[in-house]
This record gives structure tokens, sequence and C-alpha cells, in this order.
């Protein structure tokens, strides 16, 4: 599940995009003005940030965010048009986006970031000698062409994985992203899970090529 932290103090609009973006699978966080974002910055996929908020603007806020954030794309939504605006807004921001917007030209635009940035995989993603149809929710062996069964939580882990290829996860970003709950240090759950993910994906489950163990981080999928 994309996680959008969106910044926005019009409650009209800001409640119509949140219930759009959700209907379409997202989870959204929204905030009505720029504090404490750059903190939930940092636990989302995605930045949809509006300029004209109270307080600090949206400008201030979003060269905040990517300073905390680096990684993460934002996309700025403004009533103004002018160039100069537009130009302001694109020295930080990944997009510029002036209301008003249709909704399908809103996620049009996230999915664009999301493949810019890695987050969205293709159709078919290919680890080692497994072939993952993410549009068919289905884990293939390429030496045999079986499919291999998954549960619904090892599937939504190893989405996890390739919706972010070559980044170390932290145990705690696996299970909030998942689970969507509080990750309590020393939970076991995240453990068990990649444990029976490898029984049955890796060639040698003691020795994994797939997902790797990133010893006192996390974990790891090389794309």
């Amino acid at each position: 599940m994309v996680r959008v932290l969106y910044v926005e103090d019009d409650p009209e609009i800001g409640l119509w995009v949140k219930d759009d973006l959700e209907r379409r699978g997202y989870k959204v966080e929204w905030l009505t003005t720029g504090e404490g974002a750059a903190e939930l910055a940092k636990q989302a996929d995605l930045v949809v940030l509006d300029v004209m908020l109270p307080g600090l603007d949206g400008f201030t806020v979003g060269q905040r965010l990517k300073k905390e954030a680096p990684g993460i794309p934002i996309l700025m939504l403004s009533a103004r048009t002018s160039v100069d605006d537009k130009l302001q807004g694109l020295r930080f921001a990944d997009d510029y986006l002036t209301k008003p917007f249709h909704p399908d030209e809103l996620v049009a635009r996230l999915e664009v970031l999301q493949r810019r940035y890695g987050q969205l995989p293709g159709k078919s993603v290919k680890l080692g000698h497994i072939l993952v149809h993410v549009d068919r929710l289905t884990v293939i062996d390429s030496r045999t062409n079986d499919e291999i069964p998954l549960t619904s939580k090892q599937w939504q882990i190893l989405h996890y994985f390739i919706r972010h290829p070559n980044q170390i996860l932290t145990k705690e970003q696996i299970y909030e992203a998942v689970w969507e709950e509080s990750y309590i240090e020393g939970d076991k759950t995240i453990m068990v899970h990649i444990r029976h993910i490898r029984e049955k994906l890796e060639i040698d489950p003691g020795n994994p090529a797939i997902i790797e163990t990133i010893r006192g981080l996390g974990y790891r999928v090389k794309s």
C-alpha cells in the first residue's frame, strides 16, 4: 500500500482528495498545516503539498521536507498558475499541478513519480529464479514454471520489497507498512514471516539470494 502524506488546509478539497485516493488503494495521512510534516514524510512514499497553507507556506514546508527526506517525491498543488510560481515550486518539488484538477490526473502524476523513484514496479519483476507478476498477484518459479503460493501477508511483504528495490528496509518499516500498526521493539513477526517466505522462494533458504539480511540494519531485495 502506497503511503501519501497530504498537506491541504481546505477541508472540502482535502476530504475529496483523501477519499478518492483511499478508494484507489492509497493510505493517506492528511495534515491541514505543515506542522509535523517533516517527521511524517520519513514514513511516506509520496507527498502531495498545497502551496497556500496557514503559517508556513507550501514552498517553505516543501523545502524543509526535501532537506529532511531528500528521497521522497513531492507533488505541489496550487491555484497559482504563473510561471514564476511554478518555477519556484519546481526548484525542490518533482511536479506541480494547478487547481482545479481532475482526480485521474492527480493519480496519473503520482504513478509517474512512483515509476521515476522505483516505487511502482512493472507488470512483472524477475528476482533470481522467480518471476513476480505484480498485476496478477502471482509468483512463478521460472525453472519449473510452477506457481509458488504465498499467504496474503507474505505477498504484501514481498510487494513492499519490490516497491523499494535495492533499499535496506528495517523490521519496523516493513511491519508498519504491512500491518499498519506501530512496531514494538523485539517483536519477531517480521523475522518469522521472512523465514517462511525464504522457505518458499529461495533455492537455499539458509543462504538466501533473493531476500538478503543486512546485519544490524534489516533486509534488502536486489532488482
